[in-house]
Formats: structure tokens, sequence, C-alpha cells
């Protein structure tokens, strides 16, 4: 029934339990008043008074004791059924028995009221703690929102939440139970809350609580709390969006003025070798047929194979950024691979001497022009920055049957340790990198490349020698190369 629900009916209830209690103790004791003294009497009326004001309350422990002190005057101190005292001593002993009935349920009182003051701050610690955990990680305004509506409709036991996100002219609107579809026919709120932090108010709180009534103050406090909690919620979401946006707006501005720099240095000095070897022809400055013709038309080779590798660079770092890099698989073998790497790189690798021992290396499933990249940035870098007339080693083995281990070794000068798990990085470059060109892409399109194939790459330092490592997968989908048997 909802009357009973009202403040000063729960009020006036509480007062009938008292005198209920009063008058059932008072019976019992006029019933067995024969075995009992004046002063256990006594006593025993103070169990009325702390027993009401344990369970209802300060008022109905003070109107205990006074009730109490009625009783015992009327039917147990001499004359019976009077409130007249005759005895200066029976008057002291109810005055006294007055006074420490109503100390004792004041005392009892304060003490409930502490206790239900530390009852009700723990659950307010307990519920904000549990707003805030649910709360924190949430990235997205409607998660917040709805973890929001469920939390304030749980605690404060309402009917019906809804939260309103006025985000410029549109409204959205999140609700326990959930919202599906606006009802046109629904009642007007109980209770409005404003949803806002401080640079204005991001939204509403609307409670339906009409069953259990208002919300008390330390109640509309602690609601105040939940929405200031969701307001902030979403005001860290949204900054920690524009924060990320703006870190990535800067990486992107700083990889874009990077990428210029070392394009625009790689591409002009190609470009102006091949205009001035063409204009050198064509004017007639210098013959076709002659020994300086075929320096220049050398020349202008070399320069479109490195500009062909930049833009081959270039195009798969693209792909691996936006994962289109989708290796075309096929058995091949990595001889050939090499083969084909060293006879188009003869020019550049004219100084140094290359030793490949890839003898006894069965077919391996990579993707051919892939893999040919990744050697030829290797063998590349090797070049760069390896001595002129040193060795540079090209190897692999087997191992455990599942992964290829192949190595690319050069007599090129250490790298510091904390330089070594970055040298894969974009446009990182190390030792010697103000004299010797370069994008610093070739090692990160090799990391792309490996990585897409299952394999994994990384370098080291060793006595006299700096080594790549990469791996690759030996196996294609738990099959093995079928090696034709010899005859």
């Amino acid at each position: 029934m909802q009357w009973t629900k009202h403040p000063f009916v729960r009020t006036l209830i509480r007062f009938i339990y008292s005198i209920f209690v009063v008058a059932a103790f008072t019976l019992v004791l006029w019933i067995f008043r024969s075995y009992l003294s004046i002063q256990v009497i006594a006593l025993l009326f103070m169990m009325p008074v702390l027993l009401s004001t344990r369970l209802w309350g300060l008022i109905p422990g003070i109107l205990a004791a006074m009730l109490c002190f009625l009783s015992f005057n009327y039917f147990f101190t001499i004359p019976y059924f009077t409130l007249m005292v005759h005895q200066t001593q029976d008057f002291l002993a109810l005055i006294v028995f007055l006074i420490i009935s109503v100390v004792i349920s004041q005392l009892l009182g304060q003490d409930q009221e502490s206790l239900a003051a530390a009852t009700a701050r723990e659950r307010e610690a307990t519920r904000l703690y549990e707003l805030s955990v649910a709360l924190a990680g949430l990235m997205n305004d409607q998660d917040i929102l709805q973890i929001l509506a469920e939390k304030i409709c749980e605690t404060f036991y309402a009917e019906k939440v809804s939260v309103d996100l006025h985000d410029g002219l549109e409204a959205t609107t999140f609700g326990c139970p959930p919202i599906k579809a606006p009802d046109a026919n629904i009642r007007r709120p109980d209770q409005v809350f404003p949803l806002a932090t401080v640079r204005g108010q991001l939204g509403s709180v609307n409670l339906w609580r009409s069953a259990t009534g208002k919300l008390s103050r330390a109640e509309e406090r602690l609601l105040n709390t939940f929405t200031s909690q969701g307001a902030l919620a979403i005001e860290r979401a949204r900054l920690i969006k524009t924060e990320n946006r703006a870190t990535v707006l800067e990486e992107s501005d700083r990889l874009k003025t990077s990428l210029l720099n070392s394009v625009s240095h790689e591409l002009r000095s190609p470009l102006a070798t091949i205009k001035a070897s063409i204009s050198s022809l064509r004017s007639g400055m210098v013959e076709w047929d002659t020994e300086g013709g075929k320096e220049l038309m050398t020349g202008i080779e070399e320069e479109t194979d490195h500009l062909n590798q930049l833009v081959g660079n270039l195009l798969d770092m693209s792909r691996i950024e936006t994962g289109a890099l989708n290796p075309q698989r096929k058995w091949n073998s990595l001889s050939e691979i090499v083969g084909g790497v060293l006879k188009r790189m003869h020019q550049d690798i004219q100084k140094h001497r290359i030793v490949v021992d890839l003898a006894d290396i069965p077919p391996v499933p990579v993707d051919y022009i892939q893999m040919e990249q990744v050697f030829t940035n290797l063998i590349s870098n090797s070049v760069k920055y390896a001595p002129p007339e040193t060795d540079i080693f090209i190897s692999a083995h087997v191992q455990n049957d599942q992964m290829l281990l192949v190595q690319v070794s050069n007599e090129g000068p250490h790298v510091t340790e904390g330089d070594l798990g970055r040298i894969f990085d974009k446009f990182y470059r190390v030792t010697a990198a103000e004299k010797i060109t370069g994008t610093g892409l070739g090692l990160s399109v090799c990391k792309g490349i490996v990585e897409a194939h299952g394999g994994k790459i990384w370098a080291e330092n060793a006595p006299g020698r700096f080594i790549f490592y990469f791996t690759l997968p030996a196996t294609w989908e738990g099959m093995y190369p079928q090696i034709p048997e010899e005859a």
C-alpha cells in the first residue's frame, strides 16, 4: 500500500509499536509482580526503552521512556492506580528512573544514528567504487551513459532511469531498462538531475521513483555524485580521443616530413644523374658508341634501378601499413632468388665479395617478388655500411624441420644495443646516417614482408661482423615440398 510509505505514517507506526511494547511489558510485569521486587521491576522497565530505541529510533525510545515512567508510577508504586507519590524516596526513585531512561534512550539513539550514518557512508563508498570500476576504461559515450543509467537504477531502486545526452542539436537517450523506442505516452519524470561538468551541461538524468517516494537529501547528494562521475567519464573519454587524434596527426606530420626529406633527396640525386647523362648524349657532347657513352648508359641504368628500388619500398610500405601485403606463396628456391638479386645488383656489389652458402636448402613457400625485395634491401644495406673489399655472407639452414633460418652478414660497424631494436622502424637510421643516403625504409619493408610470411627478423653484433637474421616457415599448411627422386 502506497500510503504506508509516507514519512508521517511511518513515524506514527513506530510510535504505535513503542506503545504496544510498553503495554506488553507492563502486562507481563503486572502478572509476575508478586515475585519481583520494586527494584527489579524498575530495571526490567529499561528493556522496552532499549528495544524501542534499537528498533525504531531515538524519538520512539524517548516516548517509551515516558510511558515506562508513567506505568511504573501508576501500577507499581504506592498508592497503586494513581499518579500520586506519597513517599519522598519513591518520588526520587521515579525521577531517577525517568532520567536514566531518557539518557539511555538518547545514548542508544545516538549510537544507532552513528551506526546508520557509517553504514550509509560505507554503502555510498561501495556504490561509488562500483560505478568507478564500471566506467573505468570506457571510451564510448553510449557505453558510459548506459552503465550510468543501470547503476542509478540499481542503487536508488528506481522504476525507470533515462540519461539524455545533448550533443549539438541532437539528443540521445539511454535508459534502464534499455530504451528501444521513444514512448510519447510516458509520464514526466519525478526528478531531474543535470549531467554537467565545468565546461557546461552535457545532458540530464531523469528518475521515475513514485513507488518509494522522492529521494532523501543523502540520496540526492549521492545521485549528484553519480552524475558528476558519469559526466567526468564522458569528458575524460572525449579528451583521450582528442589527444589520440592529435598524437596521430603529429606522428603523421612527422612521418610525412621525414618521408619528404628522405625521398626528395633520394629522388633528386638519381634524377639529376639521369638528366645530365641524357643531356650529354642528346647534345652530342658524348657519342653513344664511345667508352664515355657506355659509362653514361651504365649510370642511367644504375640510377633507374635505384629509383625502382625506392618506389618498390614505398609501395611495399604502404601495403604493409594498410594490411594489403598478402604474399602469393609458391614453392621457390632461395638460391634462385638470391642469384637473381645478385645478377641485378652486379654494379652495386662489384666492390664486395659475396659468399653464398645455400646448398642443400629445400624449396620454401614464399612470394618470389617479395623475397627478392628482402634480399635486395639486406644486401643493399650491407653494401652501404660495410667497407669496400670486404665479404658479405649469405647462408641458411633448416631448424627442427619447421623453420628456415637465413643469415646475411657483413663486416660493417656494430650497432649499439639501444639501436638494435629500432633499426627496423620506419625512417630510423644509425651508423653514418649523415654520410650515407637512404630513406630508412628498406629494413622496415623487410620486417613487414618476413612477418607477413609468418617469420621474424632481427639483427645482432658478432665479433668483427654485423648479422641480419630472419626465419621463414619450411612447411606450407603442414606439408613439405615434393622433391622428385633422381632416376
